[in-house]
């Protein structure tokens, strides 16, 4: 038989081929496949609803609210009030970064446009809970909602000069921060961390010992303490104080990490390993630090492929960090 164009099949992968591949590797929690497969379904067909919502949850699955919102917003560029149910994904979304404010209107939209919606119960819920936290007069720890949006932005704006090792920049953002929401307590050990960094050492160790002093619990003050007393030479008080924190398991991701890095930094290779280790590395994937010191911490433990492996991760979600290579 005579091969011409005429009778040859052509085949070509559509999108929602690409799709459901994703979803059946997202219903297996295999992710990073899943991602692949739906920005593969979204080269065929940039502004599907479905293919945007779908990577959207996947996102928020993995706590990327920012990158995930970007995509719903697309969905209402694109499609209007078509695909209400976005309105309720941004409300969540917004909820987990702390902007109540955003929280609030997307989900004023949502019963707008979906008052018998599939999501109706849950919006009303976390509507129900915004209000209260609005409305607690008698809690001195409570705050609006347009001063709950400014402080993240603000702390949003300090951890990626923080991450960038601006050290100017991050300084003016955390004084402002100190000034005007005195009730953030980490502005101030940040703010330590980077007079320090910036060649501001011994004013930097004073601030930290005045509230160590006062605070002697801290698990800020000894972190930064830690490592400043190792970096500045102050090796007897160093010795004393790094002990104090070998015992100490934080739950919450990012102070897991902080801590993992600490002993990165004062060159306790060996005791960080298991830190970084013991890290959901889909809840910290946004800091930049992640990759590069469980890269070299893994190095210098002889672990090279796995080293090797993660740097090529962090340079994949975060290209500057080849600048710091």
């Amino acid at each position: 038989m005579q091969i011409t164009e005429s009778n040859v099949i052509q085949y070509r992968h559509e999108g929602d081929f690409y799709f459901s591949y994703g979803v059946k590797a997202f219903q297996t929690k295999r992710f990073e496949r899943a991602e692949k497969w739906f920005q593969k379904s979204l080269e065929l067909q940039p502004t599907n609803p479905l293919y945007l919502s779908q990577l959207s949850v996947l996102y928020t699955e993995i706590g990327q609210y920012h990158r995930a919102n970007d995509l719903l917003q697309k969905v209402i560029d694109h499609h209007g009030h078509a695909y209400p149910d976005c309105f309720y994904l941004l409300a969540n979304n917004y909820a987990h970064l702390g902007l109540f404010y955003e929280a609030k209107k997307f989900g004023d939209k949502y019963l707008e446009h979906q008052e018998d919606g599939d999501f109706r119960d849950e919006v009303v819920q976390l509507l129900d809970m915004l209000e209260q936290l609005s409305t607690d007069e008698h809690d001195e720890d409570d705050l609006e909602f347009d001063d709950l949006d400014e402080i993240i932005m603000h702390q949003e704006t300090a951890f990626y000069h923080l991450e960038h090792e601006e050290w100017d920049e991050a300084i003016e953002v955390l004084e402002e921060m100190m000034t005007f929401y005195p009730e953030y307590i980490s502005a101030k050990h940040e703010y330590a961390y980077a007079l320090f960094r910036s060649g501001d050492e011994e004013e930097a160790i004073t601030l930290e010992e005045a509230w160590f002093e006062q605070d002697p619990t801290s698990l800020h003050s000894r972190l930064n303490l830690v490592y400043f007393y190792y970096s500045s030479g102050k090796n007897s008080e160093f010795q004393e104080l790094l002990p104090t924190l070998l015992n100490v398991y934080p739950t919450y991701e990012p102070q897991k990490l902080k801590l993992a890095i600490t002993l990165a930094r004062v060159e306790e290779y060996g005791l960080a390993l298991p830190r970084f280790q013991q890290i959901n590395n889909r809840q910290v994937s946004n800091y930049l630090s992640y990759y590069y010191w469980f890269s070299k911490v893994l190095a210098k433990n002889e672990m090279y492929e796995k080293s090797d492996q993660i740097w090529k991760q962090g340079i994949k979600k975060h290209p500057s960090l080849q600048s710091f290579d």
